[in-house]
């Protein structure tokens, strides 16, 4: 059985952000991940961290103003500045927390801005990212979102994030590979994963449709689970779904498949 994270953006909503920690402890897992930790003083994060017993496993880069719609910034040739400037900031929270990886989100490309110029930018801000990253010896993931959830994102496909890799060309950036979202974008989810197994470092997931806990839809992560095993897998696996109801009452899984 795969290592699983819980993704406290998504889980635990009922309780307030520094208390989603304990949470996650009391429910078995032994990792989390979650959007971003800038607007919270990483000290009392680290602290959480180190009570629980919790390992950081992942957080994004800044990626503009999420409230306002943003998903990343990555591609906006106009946010050059912006984009480089957070870097920074993730190096020191990633250090601060223990953190070995962080993702960059592409982002939803401007109005007026060519797929040509968005990829360019894209390209050029992550070979900074990762040279930046590497010095720090944290490492850097890009993930396809599908489109139906962010309309517009930029990166939405595998073989669109594996042509991306080898434009960046840093042995820094790998993938991080969302069931949920690839199985809606292309299916074939076992065997890609197979393919490009090389490529990915973090594993995210949720069922479908739906978006919620695993064994509420068409996905089978009985045998996914056992795939990654087979493949070897020795990264992460972040539970980043919506809760069907509560995020208690869908912990049931977690029981079910850590009896496979």
């Amino acid at each position: 059985m795969p290592k699983l994270a819980a993704n406290l953006s998504m889980l635990f909503n009922e309780l307030p952000f520094l208390d989603r920690f304990e949470a996650a402890a009391n429910a078995g897992f032994h990792g989390v991940e979650y959007l971003f930790p800038y607007d919270f003083d990483a000290i009392e994060i680290k602290q959480r961290l180190t009570q629980f017993g919790l390992t950081q496993v992942l957080f994004n880069l800044p990626a503009g103003n999420w409230e306002e719609g943003d998903r990343g910034i990555a591609v906006d040739p106009g946010r050059v500045e912006e984009f480089r400037a957070g870097v920074p900031e993730a190096v020191s929270c990633a250090k601060a927390l223990n953190c070995s990886q962080v993702n960059c989100l592409a982002g939803i490309v401007p109005a007026g801005v060519s797929e040509e110029v968005a990829n360019d930018t894209f390209v050029a801000n992550l070979k900074f990212a990762a040279e930046a990253l590497a010095a720090e010896g944290i490492s850097l993931v890009i993930e396809a979102i599908n489109t139906r959830d962010i309309p517009g994102f930029f990166l939405n496909n595998t073989s669109q994030a594996l042509d991306v890799l080898e434009q960046v060309g840093s042995n820094n950036l790998k993938l991080q590979y969302d069931i949920y979202h690839m199985q809606i974008m292309e299916g074939d989810i076992a065997t890609t994963v197979s393919r490009e197994f090389e490529h990915i470092q973090h594993v995210q997931l949720a069922d479908n449709p739906g978006r919620h806990e695993p064994g509420t839809g068409e996905i089978n992560y009985a045998y996914m689970f056992k795939h990654l095993d087979e493949l070897g897998y020795q990264g992460w696996v972040g539970c980043e779904y919506k809760p069907k109801t509560t995020t208690e009452a869908g912990l049931h899984w977690l029981k079910d498949f850590n009896q496979i």
